[in-house]
């Protein structure tokens, strides 16, 4: 079996940590202890978020005054490479030494049409209290916006509209490699206008939860999975009323109202998926310790095109 794994950004960095490459290893080796056994069994490619990390570089970039700040293009690219490096070194601990790992710097291509370039949403970097975050917004030119209690720096978000990638993703794969692709959402890039064929980087992140759904229906995987700190999609979260959906279609999901900010972008690129494969694929939503168990549909939210009722369990 085919399987995309989305770490979800807690995965690599829980809200309020420290950004320090202890803490971030230590997550890793969490993260690659639940996946190993995925590995062993199933063709497997890992994304992840990128978010406080990117945001992090960028802090770097522009505390250093030599040269000008690096674009988000090439941040994108470090944090790739960076965070690939520790997932296929803590992967390959716990995996046999014969089984090839291998990051893939993943470039995307985006619309310069896109609405989202006049609208930044995507959260990168720290939080900040409001008053922090204006002064940095006056003195750095930012946008910012609220997350919760504290306020974030936030830039567009286009949709991703190709994956160059894919082809070698597809070879390593079949001679067995373990992959890590298309993280923080790929290196965003654009065709410069009035110029054939000239690929640019561009001053954006693309979300990688719909990154991963994109690139797990040009793989043709058999089952993408959405890993977050929720057991599954939950409707009326937090009141004594809480279900969790454990089996749906697309369609039925249509009916339900969740928050953009947390689960909203994670149904929609499961939904995604499934219809972009023409309903040959499942999605999946969970804990990411409990991804072994919700590939069996024993906990998590699957939404696969041949369920005809919604599964709800208290």
């Amino acid at each position: 079996m085919r399987v995309v794994v989305a770490l979800g950004g807690n995965a690599l960095l829980r809200r309020g940590q420290a950004l320090t490459a202890e803490n971030q290893r230590e997550n890793v080796v969490i993260a690659s202890e639940a996946l190993a056994p995925l590995a062993e069994n199933h063709e497997l490619v890992i994304t992840h978020g990128n978010g406080p990390q990117v945001g992090l570089l960028a802090l770097q970039e522009a505390a250093y005054t030599e040269v000008d700040e690096y674009p988000l293009d090439v941040l994108v690219g470090e944090t790739m490479g960076m965070i690939g490096y520790m997932i296929e070194q803590e992967m390959g601990n716990l995996l046999p030494f014969e089984k090839p790992l291998a990051t893939v710097l993943t470039m995307v291509e985006v619309d310069p049409e896109d609405p989202a370039f006049s609208d930044p949403t995507k959260f990168i970097g720290p939080v900040y209290s409001e008053e922090e975050a204006k002064k940095n917004a006056a003195e750095k030119g930012w946008s910012i916006k609220p997350d919760g209690d504290m306020w974030r720096r936030v830039v567009p978000s286009p949709a991703p509209k190709r994956i160059f990638q894919v082809d070698p993703i597809k070879w390593m794969l079949e001679k067995g490699s373990v992959v890590i692709a298309a993280g923080g959402g790929g290196i965003p890039t654009m065709y410069k206008k009035d110029a054939e064929r000239h690929l640019v980087g561009v001053e954006c992140v693309i979300d990688k939860d719909n990154c991963s759904a994109l690139l797990a229906e040009e793989i043709e995987a058999d089952v993408f999975v959405v890993a977050t700190d929720a057991e599954a999609v939950m409707l009326d979260w937090g009141t004594p009323d809480q279900t969790a959906i454990r089996r749906a279609n697309p369609d039925h999901m249509d009916a339900y109202d969740f928050p953009a900010g947390s689960m909203g972008p994670k149904v929609q690129a499961a939904q995604d998926f499934v219809r972009g494969s023409g309903g040959k694929g499942k999605a999946v939503i969970c804990a990411l310790k409990d991804v072994a168990a919700a590939l069996r549909g024993e906990t998590g939210t699957t939404i696969d095109a041949s369920v005809t009722e919604v599964e709800l369990v208290k």
